[in-house]
């Protein structure tokens, strides 16, 4: 089976005190662009299933092609992000720009300081629910919309990374991990972003 997992679009951002609650954006206007160029892309490649977060900037992401291919999606806590219940939340890249200490924070595993949970209990958390996935999808190509924490956590997984946040997926884009229920994985690509400057014929 294909697993295509799939970063959300571009959300907005919540600062803290700007919500009572864990912070659950949705997406901006070029997020909702992404998330429709998503659609079209991958409405061509014969997807049997759609998995997405509960959250909400996943759950916006993966609408376009619930629609275009007339599937329900399933909806899995598992493939939560890892600071899902955080009273705030600024996307990574302002942080990485602004070389704020939350992103240090981030990047060093320690995500308590940024409202997270830890690295250990997150990878616990995704593997056995992309693996329990795998095992229920065998043979099919299923799109997993979900979170760039998520991504990393099972890639380094796969690929024996033991840094759980090594790369940085872009908005929307594209890793496939090939699998089946007899145990092999294989990661087939990574970061695949061309649905965001070309179309399909």
């Amino acid at each position: 089976m294909e697993l295509v997992l799939v970063r959300h679009a571009e959300p907005v951002r919540i600062d803290e005190g700007d919500v009572e609650g864990p912070a659950d954006p949705g997406l901006t206007p070029r997020g909702v662009q992404q998330a429709e160029r998503l659609a079209a892309w991958l409405a061509t490649e014969g997807v049997d299933a759609i998995v997405t977060s509960p959250l909400r900037r996943a759950r916006e992401t993966a609408a376009p092609l619930v629609a275009a291919l007339g599937l329900e999606a399933e909806v899995d806590p598992g493939i939560s992000e890892y600071d899902a219940t955080a009273g705030h939340y600024i996307p990574i890249e302002e942080l990485r720009e602004a070389k704020d200490e939350r992103w240090y924070a981030t990047i060093e595993g320690r995500w308590a300081d940024v409202g997270g949970i830890d690295p250990g209990v997150f990878q616990q958390q995704v593997v056995p629910a992309l693996d329990n996935l795998i095992g229920r999808h065998a043979g099919k190509r299923v799109a997993v919309v979900t979170h760039g924490g998520v991504i990393n956590v099972f890639l380094a997984h796969v690929l024996g990374i033991d840094r759980l946040l090594w790369f940085h997926p872009e908005y929307t884009s594209i890793s496939r991990v090939h699998a089946s229920r007899a145990g092999p994985r294989s990661v087939a690509t990574i970061n695949e972003t061309a649905h965001l400057i070309a179309t399909r014929s």
